[in-house]
């Protein structure tokens, strides 16, 4: 997270967590067939990142991407449904332990999706949204995604809105009930 005064462009900001969760797919695709703690806890962090990461987006991005862009309608829309997708599967991931012989197919699933919807943002969305936005939106919305982030669900729910109003108003008590849950558990530490 940016410690600067000026606050980080919501581009910069999402593509840092991108390149977090790309290293920590890497730290388990060099665990492949691990069943040990440290590759359940690697897991656990990359669902909690992805989830609160995903919140962020349907919130705030991908309802300035329907405003800004020409065919922000198509673009939302798709980025939704990756999202959709990859909450389905975290969801089956959380169900498992490493020990399962599910555990590494739907950890390589996951990794496939992620990577390549990150693709998608990176080489379609961003440039076009930066050409769409000036820099104070952008600052404003990274500004925006880094604080819902604080109060986001840490768990995947996929029957939930999947993007702005409905889902603002309720990410921060899903957000809570999740950080109960981890902290009962004892997930994430």
């Amino acid at each position: 997270m940016s410690t600067s005064t000026t606050p980080t462009d919501v581009i910069t900001f999402l593509i840092e967590q991108h390149n977090e969760v790309n290293d920590m797919f890497s730290q388990l695709e060099q665990m492949d067939g691990a069943t040990d703690d440290k590759v359940q806890q690697l897991a656990e962090q990359v669902v909690t990142s992805l989830v609160k990461h995903s919140v962020a987006e349907e919130i705030y991005l991908y309802p300035t991407v329907r405003k800004v862009l020409s065919d922000g309608d198509d673009i939302a829309d798709h980025e939704l449904s990756e999202h959709d997708e990859a909450e389905q599967t975290m969801k089956q991931l959380e169900e498992l332990s490493p020990a399962d012989e599910q555990f590494w197919p739907t950890m390589h699933e996951l990794i496939g999706e992620i990577r390549h919807h990150v693709a998608d943002e990176e080489n379609d969305l961003f440039p076009k949204l930066r050409a769409a936005c000036s820099e104070a939106q952008l600052q404003e919305l990274g500004r925006k995604v880094e604080q819902v982030q604080k109060v986001a669900p840490t768990r995947p729910h996929p029957a939930s809105p999947s993007e702005g109003g409905a889902l603002a108003a309720l990410a921060p008590g899903a957000g809570l009930v999740d950080r109960v849950r981890d902290a009962l558990s004892g997930r994430g530490r």
